[in-house]
């Protein structure tokens, strides 16, 4: 069975969204088992560095995902720029859809 182009682009972005899907579970699970000192959202937290590596962890999975989505969203602009008879995979390659 042959994939067509649009059919490869849609399982690109699935992966893609499927990724970022966990990986903000697992952010706000991580968030879900930490304590704030009160119930204050402007009260300032203590700097006791586990802050700093919090920030560091949440701004490298902003980046994952800000280079997850680019890299799907270039996959879409060849797609499109491609004429409707050119496939960009080999004859016999099946998409698989990850289920969400």
């Amino acid at each position: 069975m042959q994939m067509d182009a649009l059919t490869a682009a849609k399982a690109r972005i699935e992966r893609a969204v499927n990724d970022l899907e966990r990986k903000f579970q697992d952010l706000k699970a991580k968030s879900a088992a930490a304590s704030l000192p009160d119930d204050d959202l402007f009260a300032p937290l203590p700097d006791d560095g586990a802050n700093a590596e919090r920030v560091a962890e949440l701004e490298a999975a902003g980046q994952q995902a800000a280079a997850a989505l680019a890299a799907a969203a270039q996959a879409v602009r060849e797609i499109l720029e491609q004429p409707a008879s050119e496939s960009i995979t080999k004859t016999g390659d099946v998409s698989e859809m990850e289920p969400r």
